[in-house]
């Protein structure tokens, strides 16, 4: 199986990100998670929008996970570092990493696991057009059902 694709995504910290204490407000790290996720399924050819509208499919987050390292501040420039941890027929979980590009410090990283849902929010499998490219940027990522039992 090939390698992962890992998207990094730049952004500059914007000052209304920032609390009292000069630091990035926690729940931002879980706004610039979807920030990569977005960017990193656009790269892979496609959008969320497309997903809902074309498709009628959704991907509703049922678990969130944030590690703090170190604190980002008004004005850094951050990466976020995007790739896929885990894809079976109708869950993906996305692994992130926060990271300062003046220094290639550790920020922050954390994991959003998301299932495949149709217009009733029933369960339901990635169409194959989807889950093809999913196999291929996840690399050695992607689990069997039988594995996952």
């Amino acid at each position: 199986m090939s390698s992962a694709t890992v998207l990094d995504t730049r952004l500059r910290v914007r000052y209304a990100e920032t609390d009292q204490m000069n630091v990035v407000y926690h729940s931002n790290y879980i706004i610039w998670f979807e920030v990569g996720r977005v960017e990193f399924m656009r790269q892979l050819g496609f959008t969320y929008r497309e997903m809902e509208q074309q498709e009628q499919l959704h991907l509703p987050v049922v678990e969130v996970r944030c590690r703090y390292k170190a604190s980002a501040r008004y004005d850094d420039e951050i990466t976020i570092r995007t790739h896929i941890a885990r894809l079976r027929s109708s869950l993906i979980q996305f692994a992130y990493e926060i990271l300062r590009v003046e220094d290639g410090l550790l920020l922050a990283e954390g994991e959003s696991t998301h299932v495949v849902v149709n217009a009733e929010m029933q369960k339901v499998p990635f169409p194959e057009k989807y889950m093809s490219v999913f196999r291929q940027a996840a690399g050695r990522a992607v689990e069997t059902q039988a594995e996952a039992e």
